[in-house]
């Protein structure tokens, strides 16, 4: 009988231990699901930003996230700079993630 409930206490240990594992990795392939749509993202604006594609910036930065199953949640343009706020739902919470596109710095760091 205490064997039983040490076996029954230790495999409801195990699958807690389970449950957490899983629900964390799933946390972590989310993040990367937003980054990636952030990165799409960005690069959609920073290419409307300069012309190489027809549009206004951020509609083709919303257009891109929604792609993703992903929501603009914010979009900042700076020149031919594109900084874009992608949010990707996760059960009750959201993965958030930021991404910058644009052409290179100058040498002078300018």
């Amino acid at each position: 009988m205490a064997g039983s409930v040490l076996a029954a206490g230790a495999l409801a240990c195990a699958a807690a231990v389970t449950l957490g594992l899983a629900s964390a990795g799933a946390a972590a392939v989310c993040g990367q699901r937003a980054a990636g749509a952030a990165d799409a993202a960005a690069l959609a604006a920073a290419d409307g930003a300069s012309g190489l594609v027809a549009g206004v910036p951020c509609e083709l930065a919303a257009a891109v996230a929604e792609a993703s199953e992903g929501r603009l949640v914010s979009c900042d343009l700076t020149g031919l700079v594109a900084t874009v706020g992608v949010s990707i739902p996760f059960g009750a919470f959201a993965a958030i993630a930021t991404a910058r596109a644009g052409p290179p710095a100058t040498a002078s760091g300018r």
